[in-house]
């Protein structure tokens, strides 16, 4: 039975949680604490309990990004104890479960930190910079018409695997904010590399590349120096080769540019 197992015994944290009323305001952080907490909760479902504990007591609740709550959407984005989604690799911040933490832990939260990524409130972040980068070119253009039969364009699987590890991206930003440049590299490789691996992604492969990574860099990202912390914060598991496919797509797409800079 549940009950009998004494990993579910509640927990009594400590929460130390970035408060910051828009981004032109200073923030800081604010202890907070949370009881019985269980640890088949997720994080998010600890901090619903938070802000419903902090609406009764008539203070303002702790904003903050989330959506699917599955893993999926990307949305979620919480430093958490110095690591972007928490210390369990390959998960999100909304399938971190509280089982990783201990009874009487301090646990702090920041939100996303980049030049680029401009703090919303507390701990909501805006990431329409990454949105743009995919605008500048991570698309294939085509006419509209009949959906073409799936096998019309035959594609080895080992391609196709590969272009689709990359599709895997959820554009949580994570990387940027595990990067001590805050380069969105990784991300933009991803978005890069499954489409140039495919037969429809290559007619638009050189400006795509150059128009990608020079929006990249006209939102303030920084520069990548292959440290790899945001491989090891991906919590999807974009590959660093994505990177180095990145970085033989643009020599190619400069070397026959008609865009010499």
């Amino acid at each position: 039975m549940a009950g009998n197992n004494p990993n579910s015994t509640p927990m009594n944290l400590t929460l130390k949680v970035w408060r910051q009323k828009n981004a032109k305001t200073p923030g800081q952080l604010v202890t907070y604490k949370v009881n019985d907490i269980s640890p088949d909760m997720s994080f998010l479902e600890m901090f619903d309990v938070l802000n419903e504990d902090l609406l009764r007591q008539g203070q303002e609740p702790i904003a903050f990004d989330h959506d699917c709550r599955e893993g999926i959407c990307g949305m979620c984005s919480m430093y958490i104890n110095g690591r972007a989604h928490g210390p369990e690799k390959g998960t999100t911040t909304c399938q971190l479960h509280m089982r990783k933490f201990k009874d009487g832990d301090t646990i702090v939260v920041e939100p996303w930190r980049a030049n680029a990524f401009t703090v919303h409130k507390d701990l909501s972040v805006d990431r329409s910079a990454l949105d743009r980068i995919q605008q500048a070119g991570g698309y294939v253009s085509v006419n509209t018409g009949g959906v073409p039969d799936a096998n019309e364009i035959p594609i080895p699987k080992s391609i196709a695997d590969k272009a689709f590890d990359a599709a895997t991206c959820i554009q949580c930003g994570a990387c940027v904010a595990a990067c001590k440049n805050a380069s969105a590299m990784l991300f933009l490789s991803a978005k890069v590399s499954q489409l140039a691996m495919l037969p429809q992604g290559k007619v638009e492969r050189k400006t795509r590349v150059e128009n990608m990574l020079a929006q990249h860099d006209a939102e303030g990202f920084g520069s990548c120096t292959n440290i790899g912390a945001c491989a090891a914060e991906c919590p999807v598991g974009i590959s660093l080769e994505n990177i180095a496919m990145l970085n033989r797509e643009y020599i190619a797409a400069k070397v026959t540019s008609e865009n010499i800079v």
